[in-house]
């Protein structure tokens, strides 16, 4: 198999990268960048001190968008692409959390190609590029910086729409964990465990290959190693510097293999029940991991020894046995909510099981699985989940 990489064409990463985010889109040769972000950040006033350092750098034509909202809607992504088409912009920079960052690659692909959002659900793939798209995370989680799709929930329908392509890779990526300091315990968690999803389903994917694999392990372990802790003591920094790297690892390791069956259920609870996507994937990853096991069971064996939750010489039914116990674990330590937990009613929870399982095998992530469901077992596994509340 030959293996496709891509990768942003920059890639700054370490504390105070922030602050060269001028001189980087001097080296590009960009002069008027759209800033997208949320109205929280705009509040906080980090778009004004960004609008500042580039301007330092005599890049005047600076626009701010601020109204990015969590899970991207297409309604969201239409108000963007109208401040974009209303000015002069040459590029988007996505400043944020995933977000705001796959809100700029939305709208830097409708800026060029026009159209609606829905015209570029998959399967289609938007290789042609849009407008360059600078990416600064502010969570270490979505990996979006460094990755080829977005998602858009389409208002119409309620789907929430993967989106891929070379057009929604970022050119460059300022990555400073510094940005992530002030983060609260339930962002940073889930934030986290989006991370370790990410890399733990590159890692087992059916597209996996030597170069995600790498990446992915150094991932996963250094996630497990520092999430308690960036967590439960925010300021310390080399754990903070750790996640950030980590994420952005496997931001690259998915985006060259794939995600799984934990994103392709993760997508209609988001759309259906508005969880924040890391948060889903937590509630489900314990679940769906045990279920895919027995299809791959050296390469979650792998995650286990990686993650030094089982020891080098454990046995791959005990590796993984204590992956599934570990993970579950997790969630108790970082009190990730059950669905009832959440606030969701159990009668719509279970009248959406066939909608959210069509929607799941229509994104194309369980075909990656190494244990490919059915749409009646992806309903089974909901039910399983709803029964560990």
């Amino acid at each position: 198999m030959i293996a496709k990489i891509t990768l942003p064409r920059i890639l700054r990463i370490g504390g105070g990268a922030f602050k060269e985010t001028g001189q980087l889109l001097q080296t590009l040769g960009l002069r008027a960048p759209l800033i997208v972000t949320d109205a929280f950040f705009a509040k906080q006033g980090l778009a004004d001190r960004l609008s500042k350092i580039l301007k330092e750098s005599r890049i005047s034509g600076v626009g701010i968008f601020s109204g990015s909202v969590p899970d991207p809607t297409t309604s969201s992504v239409d108000a963007g692409f109208q401040v974009l088409k209303n000015g002069t912009f040459d590029s988007v920079i996505g400043l944020g959390g995933g977000s705001s960052i796959d809100t700029a690659k939305a709208i830097a692909v409708l800026g060029v190609h026009g159209g609606k959002m829905r015209d570029y659900k998959a399967p289609h793939q938007q290789d042609v590029p849009g407008l360059p798209i600078v990416a600064i995370p502010t969570t270490a989680g979505t990996g979006s910086e460094a990755t080829r799709v977005t998602i858009v929930t389409d208002e119409e329908s309620g789907e929430k729409m993967l989106c891929m392509g070379l057009a929604y890779l970022p050119t460059a990526a300022i990555v400073d964990y510094e940005l992530t300091l002030s983060k609260p315990m339930r962002l940073t968690a889930d934030a986290g465990v989006d991370s370790l999803t990410h890399a733990i389903e590159a890692y087992v994917s059916k597209l996996a290959n030597p170069f995600t694999d790498g990446f992915a392990l150094t991932a996963m372990r250094a996630i497990w190693k520092n999430l308690p802790t960036s967590c439960f003591d925010p300021q310390n920094r080399p754990a903070r510097e750790a996640m950030m790297l980590a994420a952005t690892q496997a931001g690259i390791a998915f985006s060259n293999s794939s995600v799984a069956l934990v994103h392709g259920m993760s997508r209609p609870i988001g759309a259906k029940f508005h969880v924040p996507h890391g948060l889903s994937n937590a509630m489900l990853l314990p679940t769906i991991t045990a279920f895919s096991i027995a299809a791959a069971k050296t390469r979650y064996a792998d995650c286990a020894r990686a993650m030094a939750i089982a020891p080098d010489d454990a046995d791959d039914d005990r590796a993984t046995q204590a992956l599934v116990e570990s993970l579950r674990e997790l969630n108790q330590q970082l009190a990730v909510p059950t669905p009832s937990q959440y606030g969701i009613a159990e009668p719509d929870w279970f009248g959406s099981l066939p909608t959210m399982a069509k929607q799941a095998l229509a994104s194309g992530s369980p075909a990656n699985n190494p244990r490919v469901p059915t749409a009646e077992e992806i309903e089974e596994l909901y039910r399983k989940v709803w029964a560990s509340s």
